[in-house]
């Protein structure tokens, strides 16, 4: 993996941060298939598509929430995979605090995410997502 696969997606989890959407989707490929858990009121299953992932899934961080950040600890390079391992912290509109570890698995090509996996500690996710 190219090192520029590293910085593209650090700046993206930096955008994301910032609530700077475009800048996120601009390292996703427009045909990206995106996988999240659910859990609570969480966004679950298989999202196609860049504008599927904005709409169906980021979309739906600020009606539950009133600060979310995926804090990213550390990038493992695994090939044409970039693991990406963090925390998810937030405040959930309804009170309480998120926080949950996750593993974010993405697979790259031509300097795009192709493919993304959500793995998230269930039960605190499940929480957070829950007290909206």
């Amino acid at each position: 993996m190219a090192e520029q696969d590293v910085t593209t997606m650090r700046n993206a989890y930096e955008a994301f941060n910032r609530a700077d959407i475009p800048a996120v989707l601009e390292a996703l490929d427009p045909q990206i298939e995106w996988h999240e858990p659910g859990g609570g009121h969480a966004p679950r299953g298989t999202f196609q598509g860049a504008r599927s992932v904005a709409n169906e899934v980021f979309a739906t961080v600020p009606e539950h929430f009133e600060q979310f950040e995926a804090q990213p600890e550390r990038f493992i390079d695994a090939g044409e995979y970039l693991v990406v391992v963090g925390t998810f912290r937030g405040t959930p509109r309804a009170g309480g605090q998120l926080e949950a570890p996750y593993a974010h698995v993405w697979k790259m090509r031509g300097g795009k995410a192709v493919s993304f996996h959500n793995h998230v500690e269930a039960a605190p996710w499940a929480q957070g997502w829950s007290a909206s």
